[in-house]
């Protein structure tokens, strides 16, 4: 299954995430929540429509009252509102981002074809990386307890210590290859740098993940080592704006596809992954850097594509509009339909509004693994159907603005207008209350 995050009432372009070009690009300019939330429902309906199964990830609250409180600000919510605009806009801008829409970074999940225990183990990601995602965990728990509350079919772990050198992002930095879903895969964890030893580093931007984290989630998911694999991303590439391994990376079943320049080492991960994985051979789709260059593949997010495989057994990539508009990288695109790869569909969708804050398809997304009998466990409220989504859809037409700018962040009437549009949306999604102000009676 997909679980899309939905994209929140205060989506806004602030620049928030050093390394992440598109978002430091976009920093000023004016958003359009509405457009935003509505692009990715659409998003998620294409792949219902492919026969895909399809569900629902809740925003975060903003602006987080709760965190700009304990920054000092006080009085009434009007008062914290316009204290932190006059002076901290930037934390308040942090505490106004929507950036828990990209759900590849909420948690790590491992299937029970994997596990121990045979359960589906989750891990929020602490995302100690930028103050704008590090104060995301807890509700993302709450909502992952809420969506997954069997504890027969489900373990939670808590997030990773917030410290740098337990840097934990998530889904965007781990794969799972496997000959079918329900057999026992190889997880791949790719990280930026070690957090004690030394070791190839990016000398600019941050390197997100650290190798400890990788390892920590493994043993909490009780995986076997010889089948989970841990490999370095470039930094050369983390410091031309990869971010996250799913920027320059994307698997599926048997099938990776990556730049040739995404790892440390390239051929010997290779070797690593197929070792672990046994028979049959896994397919490795390598774009060479002379065909699509690394800013190439950044600026239009290609490998930030969602790789599915379809009811006929063919793979489709789930592309972002800026692939299509690129020739050398949709020449290279329609090349590759003409090989003998599992890769046989092109599927494109508009996510513009995500793409300009620098999250494409894949971001939005985290992928979860499920038997029969754990999805008859899961909370059904977040399940995407077509009554579902005509119910979204209106719910976002009701309560989302179609324009906000940083100087809309000190207004009181969006936190209100926020806070009515998410206590609506945990009755629609079946939630209970999952937010500070459910919880505290704000």
């Amino acid at each position: 299954m997909n679980f899309d995050g939905l994209v929140g009432t205060t989506h806004n372009y602030a620049g928030l995430a050093f390394g992440n070009l598109a978002s430091q690009r976009s920093a000023g300019a004016a958003s359009n929540p509405r457009a935003a939330a509505q692009q990715g429902l659409r998003k998620m309906k294409v792949l219902h429509d492919l026969g895909l199964r399809q569900a629902v990830l809740p925003p975060q609250e903003r602006p987080a009252m709760v965190v700009l409180r304990q920054l000092g600000f006080g009085g009434s919510d009007a008062a914290v509102l316009a204290g932190a605009g006059r002076t901290a806009p930037r934390l308040l801008a942090a505490c106004c981002s929507a950036a828990s829409m990209w759900a590849a970074n909420a948690a790590t999940v491992s299937p029970g074809a994997d596990t121990a225990d045979g359960r589906v183990h989750f891990t929020p990601a602490n995302l100690i990386s930028g103050l704008h995602r590090a104060i995301e965990p807890p509700t993302t728990a709450r909502a992952l307890q809420a969506i997954f509350a069997d504890e027969s079919h489900f373990a939670h772990h808590a997030p990773l210590p917030a410290v740098e050198r337990l840097g934990d992002e998530g889904a965007a930095n781990h794969m799972r290859l496997c000959s079918e879903y329900g057999a026992a895969g190889v997880e791949l964890f790719v990280y930026g740098k070690s957090g004690f030893a030394s070791g190839p580093a990016p000398r600019h931007f941050p390197a997100r993940q650290s190798l400890e984290a990788s390892r920590a989630v493994a043993r909490l998911h009780g995986l076997a080592p010889q089948r989970s694999v841990f490999a370095q991303q470039n930094p050369q590439l983390i410091d031309a704006g990869v971010f996250h391994n799913d920027v320059i990376a994307v698997g599926n079943a048997h099938v990776l596809l990556h730049h040739e320049r995404a790892f440390v080492e390239p051929a010997a991960v290779q070797r690593r992954l197929q070792r672990a994985f046994g028979e049959p051979p896994l397919c490795f789709i390598v774009v060479p850097e002379a065909r699509i260059n690394a800013a190439q593949a950044v600026d239009c997010y290609l490998f930030n594509s969602q790789l599915v495989t379809l009811a006929s057994g063919e793979m489709a990539l789930i592309l972002p509009e800026e692939c299509r508009r690129s020739a050398r990288v949709w020449g290279w695109l329609s090349e590759l339909l003409e090989q003998q790869t599992p890769i046989r569909r092109l599927v494109v969708i508009d996510v513009t509004e995500s793409m300009r804050n620098g999250g494409g398809p894949a971001c939005l997304r985290l992928r979860v693994v499920l038997t029969a009998a754990q999805l008859a466990a899961v909370n059904a409220g977040v399940l995407l159907d077509e009554p579902l989504f005509e119910t979204l859809g209106a719910w976002v037409d009701r309560h989302y603005r179609d324009q906000l700018t940083a100087a809309d962040l000190t207004d009181p009437a969006l936190l209100v207008e926020s806070r009515t549009a998410l206590d609506e949306l945990t009755g629609i999604l079946r939630l209970g209350p999952i937010y500070p102000f459910q919880l505290l009676g704000a």
